[in-house]
């Protein structure tokens, strides 16, 4: 059964180990992150990203008896326990799959699940050209064709995470 919990972020390494004492190694945690690159005075700066902000996804098959869930709440570390997550069990777990889909060897989101489309515009949020506004003029498969002020140029959009405006 899975939970979506928002957690302290100060607090989540106290909070899994909690989790490993109370269901031994029965549970599991998943977050969506990224690997967000941006230059700071012609520096490459790395900096890993939850997608969710605080918000996390925990496994267990126990987690469907309420006296486990009180536990869960008033663990060191927990802000609360989203409901409702007993009849989205469905969406959580496409979810999950669709996060998982698109991960890279260390386990980042490598591109944006966004449905791009033609004519509108989008930030890039990660690569060289962070921040930076460009508009799409048309689409192949993995590769857009763009234009960023004056100039066109084609990128593969599996190199780079964007985000609509």
């Amino acid at each position: 059964m899975w939970t979506i919990i928002k957690i302290d972020k100060n607090k989540f390494e106290f909070f899994k180990s909690e989790l490993k004492k109370k269901f031994n190694t029965n549970t599991q945690i998943y977050f969506p992150k990224a690997l967000i690159q941006k230059f700071n005075k012609n520096k490459l700066i790395k900096k890993e990203i939850n997608l969710l902000g605080d918000y996390i996804f925990c496994f267990n098959s126990e987690f469907s008896k309420t006296i486990i869930l009180n536990h869960i709440k008033n663990t060191r570390g927990v802000k609360c326990l989203l409901e409702g997550f007993l009849r989205s069990q469905k969406e959580i777990e496409n979810f999950i799959k669709k996060c998982k889909d698109v991960e890279d060897k260390e386990g980042y989101i490598t591109h944006s699940s966004l449905d791009a489309k033609i004519n509108n515009y989008y930030k890039f949020s990660s690569g060289p050209f962070t921040q930076q506004i460009f508009k799409i003029i048309n689409m192949q498969k993995n590769k857009l064709n763009i234009l960023m002020g004056n100039y066109k140029t084609i990128i593969d959009k599996r190199d780079y995470i964007l985000s609509s405006l």
